[in-house]
C-alpha cells in the first residue's frame, strides 16, 4: 500500500507507462491549469486583443474564421480532457462510498450497485429510502438533526448479507 501511494505521488510505477497513464496526467494537469481564474483572464484578454484587431483587418471574413476556428479545437479538445479526469473523478468516490458502506454493518450492501440499477429499482431504493427518512424525528430548531443510534430509526430495510470481495461475483452473489 505504501508503494502504491508512493507510485502515485511521484508518478512512478514498475514499468513503462502506458498511453493511458500519460493521457491522464496530462488530462489532470490540463484540467488543473484551465480550472483557474488566471486562464479565464487570459481567455478573456485573447478575445479582446482578437476584437480589437477587427478594425485592422476589416472585420473580414478569415478575421471572423480565426476565433470561431480557434474556439472550436479548443472546445472540442476540452471535452475529452475533462470527461476524462469527472470520469475518474466520478470513479474515485464511488470506490470511496463503496468502502464506507462495506464499512458499516447497518449499511444495505446491495446500495453498492445502484449505479448499476434499473430507473424503477433506483426509484424504489429512493422509496425506502423516503421511508427510513420519514421515521427519523425532526430535530429542534437550531440544533442538527442526529438522531440517537437506535435500530428503530436506523432501520435498514431488506438488508443484504455481506458481498464476497472475490471477483468475479455478480449482482446475486453473496
Amino acid at each position: 500500500m505504501a508503494d502504491r501511494k508512493r507510485n502515485r505521488q511521484t508518478g512512478k510505477g514498475a514499468g513503462p507507462r502506458s498511453f493511458s497513464d500519460r493521457f491522464r496526467v496530462l488530462s489532470d494537469a490540463i484540467t488543473e491549469v484551465v480550472g483557474t481564474p488566471w486562464t479565464l483572464m487570459l481567455a478573456v484578454g485573447l478575445i479582446v486583443v482578437w476584437a480589437l484587431t477587427g478594425p485592422i483587418f476589416g472585420f473580414s471574413d478569415t478575421w471572423q474564421l480565426v476565433i470561431n476556428t480557434t474556439t472550436t479545437i479548443i472546445t472540442f479538445l476540452m471535452v475529452f480532457v475533462i470527461q476524462t479526469s469527472q470520469n475518474r473523478e466520478s470513479k474515485a468516490i464511488q470506490l470511496k462510498l463503496d468502502e464506507l458502506i462495506l464499512a458499516n454493518d447497518r449499511a444495505r450492501n446491495q446500495v453498492i450497485l445502484a449505479d448499476k440499477d434499473t430507473e424503477k429499482e433506483l426509484a424504489d431504493l429512493e422509496k425506502d429510502f423516503d421511508k427510513v427518512a420519514a421515521k427519523v424525528p425532526e430535530a429542534p430548531q437550531g440544533k442538527p438533526n442526529t438522531p440517537a443510534r437506535s435500530s428503530k430509526t436506523h432501520a435498514s430495510p431488506k438488508r443484504a448479507p455481506r458481498r464476497s470481495t472475490q471477483t468475479g461475483t455478480g449482482r446475486g452473489s453473496s
